[in-house]
């Protein structure tokens, strides 16, 4: 289990969970809890915002994050089906790898010009 606590406007990036379901409960606050499907699905996107007391299930596997969406500072606390979920932040995995995925890879996978990849890795040099 985990507490996780929220600033205004405080994020828990985009990540992954390739072991574990997540499921969490907001204890305080107000969070958005998004979730992207599989290519089955379309990548589709899922999400709502939720309050102190509701919960949310994140299935093994598909890439999710949380929001704080209030004014105020929000908090929940998950548990996983695994003692060892893992965790793939997504962000940090494209643009801050080491050593680093080549700018070309990126440009052509994004659809975007090299200097916007560079740009983008500069902002995860030394993690979160």
């Amino acid at each position: 289990m985990n507490r996780v606590d929220f600033t205004p406007g405080g994020t828990n990036p985009p990540h992954i969970h390739p072991r574990a379901t997540e499921v969490g409960l907001v204890t305080r606050g107000e969070l958005l809890v998004g979730i992207i499907g599989s290519l089955e699905s379309g990548n589709r996107y899922y999400s709502k915002v939720l309050k102190a007391g509701e919960t949310f299930v994140i299935p093994r596997g598909l890439m999710h994050f949380q929001f704080n969406v209030g004014k105020e500072e929000a908090s929940m606390v998950v548990s996983f089906n695994s003692q060892n979920p893992g965790i793939v932040f997504v962000p940090l995995t494209m643009f801050g790898s080491s050593p680093p995925i080549p700018t070309p890879v990126l440009a052509k996978a994004l659809r975007v010009d090299a200097q916007v990849v560079d740009l983008i890795k500069s902002k995860f040099t030394g993690g979160y």
